[in-house]
């Protein structure tokens, strides 16, 4: 038996796919042996960082994006995955209900992600490359805010779970990051995006 349940390395490079696409997608480019997301034990998560004098002063942010089913297409490896930036849902332990739900005004407001405008967020890999034993990089286009870009993101299988994170900068989206009092508290350009998912049955 391969260590961590490893599965052949055709089979490992799909399933990895598989575990982005599900994701999100859209189902009319999803073949019969598409696997669904485990929703309840998947997670994609954002973290937004502060800078500036005052920033201790500040929070930074932590918000969350839904997982939905998705779609992959087994023989060419390509994928399709989409999720409503209307979704996103700002989680803060630290700050207060109140502020919680101001901020959540915020970030979907067309001073950031501008939701109501731009609902989708769309990734589409043609191409998966493997770096290293059970770590791979798939490669695609990334839409979001009416705006696309070619990115990398690194996947990593282990125990049944695809895992990894990337950085994004929102300038390169048209989004600008928020200031306040004048500037001495904002946001970083700069913004992680992390994912853990498991599919259903594995």
């Amino acid at each position: 038996m391969k260590a961590w349940g490893q599965p052949p390395e055709n089979s490992t490079m799909k399933t990895i796919i598989l575990a982005l696409c599900v994701v999100l997608g859209w189902a009319r480019l999803c073949p019969a042996a598409s696997v669904p997301v485990d929703i309840e034990h998947s997670s994609l998560t954002i973290r937004v960082f502060k800078s500036g004098f005052f920033s201790g002063f500040a929070h930074d942010h932590e918000i969350s994006a839904p997982l939905f089913s998705g779609s992959v297409d087994g023989d060419t490896l390509a994928v399709e995955l989409q999720f409503d930036a209307r979704k996103l849902t700002v989680l803060d332990p630290e700050a207060s209900p109140n502020d919680r739900a101001k901020i959540q005004e915020t970030m979907l407001s067309d001073k950031v992600l501008d939701a109501q405008r731009f609902p989708e967020i769309r990734f589409v890999a043609r191409q998966v490359k493997r770096t290293e034993p059970n770590t791979y990089s798939v490669e695609g286009e990334l839409t979001l805010h009416g705006t696309t870009h070619t990115i990398a993101v690194p996947v990593s299988f282990a125990d049944g779970h695809y895992s990894g994170s990337v950085k994004l900068k929102q300038t390169d989206f048209g989004i600008e990051p928020i200031r306040i009092f004048g500037g001495s508290v904002k946001v970083k350009d700069v913004v992680e995006i992390g994912f853990d998912i498991v599919l259903q049955g594995k």
